[in-house]
């Protein structure tokens, strides 16, 4: 029996999604770089000697490669990480006020600014809170400003315990951006998150996995092996099921406890059709590990 391209096609591909290939995916720059390995797609910022600011190649880069992410059949879960011993320090401070370019230009409006960074936060932050995958920010060092606030909105924070994290806007006099007076205000109430925006200061490690901002502080010689142990166990969870549990829980924050009742319904009975649920089921019965194809 021979099989049509098409189907060796999709053998090879169904056969790559359950056991996992590395790939280095293209993001245009070497600024970022990603690895799809055993499911788990890892994005690293890296600019190790800025501490992985952010600049103008990063960040587009950053927003291609989560939307091209966001429907990837091969990926159950996305870890964001920095090179060197820092997540991200937030904007590149050396480029601010900068003037350059065609000094006979019309400089944008306030207006166009405003509108301009708007779709920038639309494009980043928003896109990975909402993001369709389960997201780890794996911190091996300092996360500050716009850094802080990539880490935010990611659903998980792992970090290692020589990593801290600050606001760090008012030491540029700046009032804040891409999100962190909502993403923090969501985790530690208003009044801790005016404290840590007024005065800037460094939250070590231990005191922010007491505020609740980190979920697990580890060793640091440990941190890659238990960020990767985290990843890889989310992303060998059932896909529709943790996509339906994400959207449950961002809807939450906004809504009354009808409403979520009633969303939650909504998702469940849809789980309830869905191979997944069958072969977990299935597997609880025979008393193995499920194995979940997303369908």
């Amino acid at each position: 029996h021979v099989r049509s391209r098409r189907q060796r096609q999709m053998c090879i591909r169904d056969r790559n999604w359950r056991i996992g290939m590395s790939l280095t995916i293209n993001t245009g720059t070497d600024e970022l770089l990603c690895l799809i390995d055993d499911r788990v797609a890892t994005i690293t910022l890296n600019r190790p000697g800025k501490r992985n600011a952010l600049s103008d190649r990063l960040t587009p880069a950053l927003r291609r490669i989560l939307l091209e992410l966001d429907t990837r059949q091969d990926v159950g879960c996305i870890v964001i990480t920095g090179a060197g011993s820092a997540f991200c320090a937030g904007g590149d401070i050396s480029g601010m006020g900068a003037v350059g370019g065609d000094p006979s230009a019309l400089e944008p409006t306030i207006q166009e600014r405003t509108r301009a960074l708007q779709h920038k936060h639309d494009t980043l932050t928003h896109r990975l809170f909402d993001h369709s995958k389960p997201t780890i920010a794996a911190l091996p060092g300092v996360a500050a400003g716009a850094g802080f606030c990539i880490a935010l909105a990611c659903d998980i924070r792992i970090a290692a315990a020589s990593a801290f994290v600050t606001t760090a806007y008012r030491n540029i006099g700046f009032s804040g951006d891409y999100g962190g007076s909502w993403l923090l205000n969501q985790l530690v109430g208003p009044a801790r998150t005016k404290e840590l925006f007024y005065t800037a200061r460094r939250v070590q490690s231990d005191e922010a996995l007491a505020l609740g901002i980190f979920n697990q502080v580890v060793a640091d010689e440990d941190f890659l092996t238990e960020t990767m142990n985290l990843a890889k166990h989310i992303a060998s969870g059932p896909p529709i099921a943790l996509g339906y549990m994400k959207e449950n829980i961002n809807a939450a924050t906004g809504c009354d406890l009808r409403t979520s009742l009633n969303m939650e319904a909504d998702r469940l009975i849809r789980c309830a059709f869905t191979q997944d649920h069958k072969e977990a089921v299935t597997a609880f019965m025979a008393k193995r590990a499920p194995v979940f194809s997303g369908k």
